[in-house]
Parts: C-alpha cells; structure tokens; sequence
C-alpha cells in the first residue's frame, strides 16, 4: 500500500480527516501533521524526518487560504520540498491540493501537481500519482539542499553536480536576511573545520530586479564538495554561481516564498 504523508497547513481536523479518510476508501494509507509555522526554529524538519521515516511515497500539502498567504509558511514549505528533493530525488510526488484560490508556488515546488478539491477527480489523481514510476527528468547543473537544526542554524549547502567549480558566489535577498557564516567541505553534512580560500563579503549584485548581498569563496569545488553558507532570516530568494572573473558565470535564482 502507497502511503501519504500529508501536511494539513489549517487547523481544521475536520477537513484534515475528510482527506484522510477519502484516500484510505481509495487504497492509500495517510499520515502526517498540521504545519508548525516556526521557520526561525527549523520546524519544517520535523516533518521531514517523520516524512522520510514513514516512507511516504506522496507529499501531499493541504492549502489553507489563510496559512499558504504568509511568506513564512511558503519558506518552510519551500525549504522542506528542497531539502526533501535532495534526499528522495527531484521527481519525489508532490500534490497541492487547493481550495480554488489560485496559487503562486515557491520555485522548490513548481514540479508539484496543484489540484483543486473542488473536482471530484482529486482523489484518483493522487492515487495515479502515488503510483507513477519515478520520474526522469533533466536536473539542473547544481545541488542544492538546507541543513542544520534549531541550535546550528539554518545552513545552505550547495555546489556543482558533475562539472567542478573554481568557487562559489551565494547571496540573499530579502528583510531581515544575512549570511552570517560560510564554510567549505565534503558533501552533505556541516564540516567541523573549514580552510577558505580568498573569502568575500558582503558584495552586492542586481539580478532580475532584486538586490541580493553575497559571499563568495575561490575554494574549487566538484560532486563531492559543497559550499555552506548560514543564513539568518527567512530570504525571499537565494543566487548562486560559480565564481568566475569578470562577467562569465550565469547566476541561478531560487525564489523561497
């Protein structure tokens, strides 16, 4: 049996166990949570490691108008389906299932199917999800993931996924949003000593309209090795590039509300 992990953004148990309960009549066990608003404390990774220890094969997000209108809400969200990428592969099944308002998604959710509950077809078209062999698809050039808990901090990690890097420029925009830390070493957990290579801060570059203040590294980069970068706030975007001179490295923008 397929599971569901679902993550009920209100407070309506009552809307909640309706979903529940139409999925179980359709042969999908659910579980999950109502969503803790709490990004300064990393409350999204809660969910994720109770996501990752049922073995959910389907994330599926109740939209509560109310809730899914706060940044902070779509932030965590967006720092769940990125971290949740990095961990279950970029084609993990993601289902929006949405009253009808219409909505604006974070980039880290723009592979999500948005359903509306209104149609009477949503419980099949969960099910046909769940069930979809894992899908194959072009990634993009870099990884990208967020590490860290309540006491480390909130930490960015990213880095090249086949070719290698002669550095890292990395910047956010946004009230309220620094980097306060930035470090170097193997992928995929916080390295306990870092040795940068001509360290940078507090650039400024204009990209797509927005202003974002950026630290850079010269630290060359490859699959196994990322940068890591400990960010205060809740950005509205994040950019990242390869360090290069002059004008040569394409920035890639990643919008979080």
């Amino acid at each position: 049996m397929k599971t569901v992990w679902m993550s009920a953004l209100g407070h309506d148990q009552a809307a909640a166990s309706a979903v529940s309960a139409t999925l179980t009549r359709y042969g999908l066990a659910c579980k999950g949570h109502f969503w803790v608003d709490a990004p300064e404390k990393m409350a999204w990774k809660d969910a994720l490691d109770e996501l990752l220890q049922a073995r959910a094969d389907l994330w599926l997000i109740l939209v509560d108008p109310e809730q899914w209108a706060k940044p902070s809400v779509r932030y965590g969200l967006a720092l769940f389906a990125a971290a949740l990428a990095a961990q279950r592969g970029a084609g993990f099944p993601t289902v929006i299932l949405d009253p009808g308002s219409g909505l604006v998604v974070p980039d880290a959710l723009a592979r999500a199917s948005v359903l509306s509950v209104a149609l009477a077809s949503w419980p099949a078209k969960v099910v046909a999800r769940a069930n979809l062999p894992a899908e194959k698809m072009v990634l993009a050039d870099h990884r990208f993931n967020v590490l860290g808990n309540e006491r480390l901090g909130q930490w960015f990690e990213v880095g090249p996924r086949e070719q290698s890097w002669s550095g890292v420029v990395f910047g956010v925009c946004g009230d309220g949003a620094k980097i306060n830390f930035q470090a170097v070493g193997p992928a995929g957990s916080l390295p306990e000593k870092t040795t940068l290579e001509y360290a940078q801060q507090g650039l400024t570059l204009d990209v797509g309209g927005k202003t974002f203040t950026a630290w850079a590294v010269r630290n060359p980069l490859d699959a196994a090795s990322s940068y890591y970068a400990r960010v205060e706030g809740c950005p509205e975007a994040i950019l990242l590039m390869p360090y290069a001179e002059g004008d040569e490295a394409e920035a890639t923008v990643l919008r979080l509300v």
